[in-house]
């Protein structure tokens, strides 16, 4: 498989990396060769290391050895902060006169649920509580916290939720400081440094090259930033010097989505050829591409595992399988899928241009549960009287439940073009153009999508991003749709706005 084919191979086995078998292959060659007398001095392909060689690697530590270290690091970690809990406990006059044995079989006990709380919590089988801890922090709204002079397509933020990138239909690309919101422009080279970059001349009707960018997506490792647009190309830039460092050919039609997947530098790209590519970023090259959208692919994500989920205009989803060479197809009751992000390995949200947003789950072909008018319009007999976003605490007239005929789904406004998830959560939330970022709780065991907070944020919301650590919530705000101009919004403000959250 030509993914494979492309991946470096390591030069050395790893077997003979470890630190016994090495000692005692020295030992036994000093043995052997104790009778030589010779004061020549061997070469690197020699028989025998030399002494200062052989106390270096004695002294290396192997494999297993880390692991014991590390996990008595752990578990030393956990019985102190189980140390100080009791004697809080016992401060407060709480506290037992179990014995010490009872005491070690409580943490043992302890740190076994937590590592298996947290394996579960990792893997997907279990989503993290979160959902009913968010408070809404300071003023309860978005602030602004970047500024572009068009639409923003596009927000990503690093593994350390430090900073965050930014993307316009004006070809600007911002990256910015969270907490101060300081900003840093990247600056496109000329076209010869383009070329010489791997940029191709426009094809088809294009007659010159368009700096229109549609997405973005950083890699977990902070280095790199991949950028796509109406050129056709996927441009790589170095996040430390805000260079260009690369222009991927190869698609037919405009890049509109990205994705690295986590803990690599592999990046999957969807495209309006109806395709999505897999490229090494590190090696600056091209490995494979996959087929089966009979439509323009509009959004993917991407997780730790090989496996990329895509939404187009096909009306369906689909999640490939890259080791395994085959694919999932899910079809949508909608006409047409504008985004899609996985929950964890097993489950994901889509949202649709009806209005609604969808759950599923890998065993599943169809929904396992439809939020439908999610960011539906109220008309204008009813517009005066939800001023108050704390008025719908269930949802169910924003809905339409109670009186239908005073909502409609039938603008542009109520597309759901932007759903996150906070990983391995029951957070999620959605945006479109009604004027409203919406915070959803996905129940672990019904499988239901309930409405959290309601926010009031005007304009097209092109994209959305949660912090790793459920702090704040980041919008790509643009007076139109991310992919293009049947909707306009003229009060609304093209930025990035920060939503502030506190956890309990």
């Amino acid at each position: 498989m030509p993914a494979k084919n492309n991946r470096k191979k390591n030069s050395r086995d790893p077997f003979f990396d470890d630190g016994p078998t090495k000692r005692r292959r020295v030992a036994a060659d000093e043995d052997q060769d104790a009778e030589i007398e010779s004061d020549s001095d061997f070469d690197e392909d020699g028989f025998v290391p030399s002494k200062g060689e052989g106390e270096q690697e004695s002294e290396e530590e192997t494999t297993a050895e880390a692991r014991k270290r590390l996990a008595e690091e752990y578990l030393r970690k956990f019985k102190d902060s189980a140390r100080r809990e009791k004697e809080q406990r016992d401060e407060d006059g709480d506290g037992s006169d179990d014995d010490d044995d009872e005491d070690e079989d409580g943490v043992r006990d302890s740190l076994s649920t937590k590592m298996i709380k947290e394996q579960q919590e990792e893997s997907g089988r279990i989503r993290k509580a979160i959902a009913s801890r968010v408070k809404l922090d300071g003023d309860g709204g978005f602030e602004n916290l970047v500024k572009h002079k068009q639409c923003v397509t596009a927000v990503a933020l690093s593994e350390d939720d430090s900073k965050g990138f930014s993307a316009s239909k004006d070809g600007s690309i911002v990256q910015w400081d969270v907490e101060s919101g300081k900003c840093e422009r990247y600056k496109w080279p000329i076209d010869s440094v383009l070329k010489s970059h791997g940029l191709k001349d426009p094809q088809g009707s294009a007659a010159k090259q368009s700096r229109q960018i549609l997405t973005l997506a950083a890699s977990s490792d902070g280095r790199y930033l991949a950028t796509g647009g109406l050129d056709r190309h996927i441009h790589i830039w170095d996040t430390r010097t805000r260079e260009h460092l690369q222009a991927f050919p190869g698609h037919r039609g405009p890049v509109s989505s990205l994705a690295f997947r986590e803990g690599s530098t592999e990046l999957f790209s969807g495209s309006f050829d109806r395709t999505v590519k897999i490229w090494n970023v590190e090696d600056r090259t091209y490995m494979n591409t996959l087929f089966g959208h009979q439509s323009e692919v509009l959004s993917i994500d991407c997780l730790r595992k090989e496996r990329v989920l895509s939404a187009g205009r096909d009306r369906s989803m689909q999640l490939f399988k890259v080791h395994e060479e085959s694919r999932l197809v899910f079809r949508a009751p909608a006409s047409s899928l504008e985004c899609c992000c996985f929950v964890n390995n097993e489950e994901f949200l889509s949202g649709s241009d009806d209005g609604s947003i969808e759950l599923w789950g890998a065993v599943r072909k169809k929904p396992i549960h439809i939020l439908r008018n999610a960011h539906a319009l109220l008309t204008d007999s009813k517009k005066s009287d939800q001023n108050d976003s704390e008025r719908l605490p269930n949802g169910n007239l924003e809905n339409g439940h109670h009186h239908p005929e005073n909502h409609h789904c039938s603008s542009v406004h109520s597309w759901v073009s932007a759903v996150t998830v906070c990983r391995n959560s029951d957070l999620a939330a959605s945006g479109a153009g009604n004027g409203f970022v919406r915070l959803w709780t996905i129940e672990n065991e019904t499988k239901d999508i309930k409405p959290l907070h309601n926010v009031p944020l005007v304009g097209f919301v092109n994209s959305l991003a949660f912090a790793k650590s459920a702090k704040f919530l980041v919008a790509g705000v643009g007076q139109e749709p991310r992919l293009g101009r049947w909707g306009r919004i003229r009060e609304a403000r093209n930025g990035v706005s920060i939503l502030p959250l506190k956890l309990s």
